[in-house]
């Protein structure tokens, strides 16, 4: 830890999910980003004529400084080699969501982590927006009665190119671990079973085979209520993001990411994940997503990406 208890995060990948997290903590009074990792050179010197030094590898890094911990926002299938990386160097690491393309990617990624010792959380930032922390608390403490029916949606404004899409594990895994991980943090029940359905064709004929550009699952739920999880790549404005919870007593709808508010909710979202971190790393105490859970939210996906693969839509030779 720095001498003035500065909490100082080496950013590892300075893609779009980095860029978001350098901006969510610019000024941060207690966390900040202070190097940077990406293999790119044009990535690095962006970063440099922004102010922060960058560097080639994390190997590279480590020579030159001493991050209190790792921030890996890499594509998904260098998140278990970079956690190794930083465990090698007793490092503790916020890795971005889903924290491996499979469940048994995060887990042996976890399982690393704790063999080292050091401090592992995965970065699902949507447990820090102060309505869905609300109606978590309202859930739990009876207020919506029982739980009937989630509807969970995240519509991007346009999908991302060709070449993430291919490495990333397609909709389920890249985009839906985040409605999997909001129901289960939510309703405090697992996902038990999954029947998935594509919508739409795919405008990316790159991606044709490998992704859906639409899909939904219908989920049934621990508890014995269902759920809904609605994702596109396509939605006029910009990116959003809600739910809509029916129980017994009451019934609630947030829109909790809205594209006529850009990216503040979550930005601070992120601020208050890295803050959590911090904590994480300093007490041992954390509110965020721990290995088990993305795990089962893995796994979840999976079995929903197994169904849309024997679809005609994304069958590769149809």
């Amino acid at each position: 830890m720095s001498s003035d208890d500065e909490f100082r995060l080496a950013l590892v990948g300075a893609g779009r999910m980095g860029r978001h997290h350098l901006r969510a903590l610019a000024g941060h009074r207690t966390v900040r980003i202070s190097h940077v990792v990406d293999p790119v050179p044009q990535a690095r010197a962006a970063v440099v004529a922004a102010g922060l030094p960058a560097y080639p590898s994390v190997e590279d890094m480590l020579a030159d400084a001493a991050p209190d911990g790792l921030l890996v926002t890499a594509p998904t299938g260098r998140h278990g080699a970079l956690v190794a990386a930083a465990a090698k160097a007793g490092l503790p690491v916020l890795c971005e969501k889903p924290a491996g393309l499979d469940a048994a990617e995060a887990a042996e990624a976890g399982r690393v982590a704790a063999a080292a010792g050091v401090g592992f959380q995965v970065a699902y930032w949507r447990r820090y927006v102060p309505e869905l922390r609300r109606l978590r608390e309202r859930i739990a403490g009876g207020e919506l009665g029982e739980v009937l029916f989630v509807a969970a949606s995240q519509w991007d404004g346009e999908p991302p190119a060709a070449a993430f899409r291919t490495g990333s594990g397609g909709i389920f895994v890249d985009m839906g671990v985040h409605e999997f991980d909001q129901i289960r943090w939510l309703t405090g029940q697992d996902v038990a079973r999954v029947a998935a359905q594509p919508a739409g064709h795919v405008t990316d004929p790159a991606v044709r085979g490998r992704d859906v550009d639409s899909a939904h699952a219908l989920l049934g739920l621990s508890g014995g209520g269902t759920a809904l999880v609605s994702l596109g790549r396509h939605y006029p404005g910009g990116d959003m993001a809600a739910v809509e919870v029916f129980g017994t007593r009451d019934h609630v709808r947030l829109m909790f990411l809205d594209p006529a508010d850009g990216d503040a909710t979550m930005y601070a979202a992120l601020a208050r994940q890295a803050e959590d971190f911090a904590e994480l790393v300093r007490t041992g105490r954390s509110e965020g997503a721990q290995v088990a859970d993305a795990v089962a939210v893995l796994d979840a996906a999976h079995r929903a990406t197994a169904q849309l693969t024997q679809s005609h839509e994304v069958h590769p030779d149809r």
